[in-house]
């Protein structure tokens, strides 16, 4: 049986990150990785390594029958689609159902921390692609990656230069993650073979709430910046002021309300099993920002 992994949006942040964990911290030969995009033309970096690229396009059932043959394990990064409702669940579904038709043995999943109880509009479609995947006959494994540490520099720019960080998400908080630890858990459980049918809750080493990132960033930088609390309205309103596009405004207002009702809470030790080094800590990364 091939011992081939696939990478797919293998061109985006994410997957080079992963890639590149593949290659360097685990030592895959590139001759077992293929790094799949809808735009292979964007992979040349890891094709000078001897990283096959192959087209994948979920939108395009040829594309993945073409590039899944051959395949053990597949890691299928939730794709980009949030402006069109419903496309970005039929995107996963096809590329599960492609899948299952290249009789694939795994299926690893980039999904969302507590996707069944979360208020983001797009949390339904990790809740039907990781259903789709417990259905498909395949093994799987879930990594429900918390938000990334850096989606916050929507904010962390604008809080140092005018002393005040602005929110709806009250003393909620959340266990916030770096994307290059998420690619080191999804690189690790792609190295190792997995076989057996798991969930991973993908979560820094601290859940943090607002006044928790505000006094971190006040001890590195030496400010004194100010939490300032706001109605889910207010809030709304003062993302749209700043001129910020309409799903960023929705995507930001929703994490912030799911953030105030819990559903970000908590962390898990799975980035330190899986990859024996602990995730970076909020304090570490914007320490990193800073130099």
């Amino acid at each position: 049986m091939s011992n081939r992994l696939l990478i797919t949006g293998a061109s985006g942040k994410l997957g080079t990150a992963v890639l590149t964990h593949l290659l360097d911290t685990h030592g895959v030969q590139p001759a077992r990785i293929v790094a799949g995009s809808r735009a292979p033309d964007k992979l040349t970096a890891v094709a000078a390594r001897g990283v096959a690229t192959a087209r994948v396009d979920f939108d395009d059932p040829a594309s993945m029958e073409a590039a899944f043959k051959d395949i053990d394990t597949l890691l299928i990064i939730s794709s980009d689609a949030l402006g069109e409702p419903g496309k970005r669940l039929s995107q996963h579904l096809a590329a599960v159902a492609a899948a299952k038709k290249a009789g694939l043995r795994h299926i690893v999943y980039t999904s969302l921390i507590s996707p069944e109880t979360s208020g983001i509009h797009f949390a339904p479609d990790h809740v039907g692609t990781e259903q789709a995947m417990r259905e498909s006959g395949a093994g799987w494994t879930i990594l429900r990656n918390a938000w990334y540490m850096e989606n916050l520099m929507a904010a962390i720019p604008s809080a140092l230069e005018s002393g005040k960080w602005y929110t709806a998400s009250g003393t909620g908080s959340a266990g916030y993650v770096t994307r290059d630890d998420c690619a080191r858990a999804a690189a690790a459980v792609l190295a190792a073979s997995p076989t057996e049918n798991k969930v991973y809750s993908i979560t820094g080493p601290q859940s943090l709430s607002v006044d928790d990132l505000v006094a971190t960033l006040n001890a590195v930088y030496g400010k004194t910046i100010e939490v300032v609390q706001l109605d889910e309205a207010g809030f709304i309103g003062g993302l749209k002021a700043a001129g910020l596009p309409d799903i960023l405004v929705q995507i930001i207002a929703e994490f912030d309300k799911d953030v105030k009702q819990g559903n970000m809470a908590g962390v898990s030790d799975a980035i330190a099993t899986l990859t024996g080094k602990a995730p970076t800590s909020f304090a570490d990364f914007v320490s990193a920002l800073k130099s």
